[in-house]
């Protein structure tokens, strides 16, 4: 077990299993390496925890729970570099960071900066979509009531 101090939960335990390493960090914060990756408290959520500094957490989603259609579309030298082949492998976890501001119903989510998960070796990173439909600005809320036209 490892423990935690954590942005959300204050000082946990967490199983070694959570741990991810990010060899090149995260955009903006490439200095922080190592994360634990929680469940929070509200579904279908989770949390990033940088395992440096408890004010450096991100929350996370997948983009598959409001968008069905979202694919990973990066170099394929990205996923080589944390021990993936393909978008496909049955390794890969897939989240989009969500931005929560004061007016909660303005949530949203990077698809533009998706971040991979090899779950085999815990090895992760951000990309860049190749694909110019993923914006970094995605309304969660909109795009599940189905305003697809004014949700990107």
């Amino acid at each position: 077990m490892l423990t935690v101090n954590t942005k959300a939960y204050g000082i946990i335990e967490v199983d070694e299993r959570q741990k991810i390493h990010f060899p090149y960090g995260i955009f903006g914060f490439e200095s922080f390496k190592d994360f634990v990756l929680l469940d929070a408290a509200q579904q279908p959520f989770y949390w990033l925890q940088s395992m440096d500094v408890k004010e450096t957490a991100f929350v996370l989603i997948n983009p598959k729970v409001f968008r069905k259609d979202f694919e990973i579309d990066v170099v394929k030298s990205d996923l080589e570099e944390i021990g993936l082949a393909e978008p496909e492998d049955e390794n890969v976890l897939v989240f989009a960071i969500v931005t929560v501001p004061e007016n909660q119903q303005k949530m949203s989510a990077n698809l533009q900066g998706p971040i991979i998960i090899n779950r085999d070796n815990k090895t992760a990173r951000q990309s860049i979509s190749l694909d110019p439909k993923w914006r970094t600005k995605h309304y969660i809320l909109e795009e599940l009531s189905g305003n697809k036209e004014e949700a990107c």
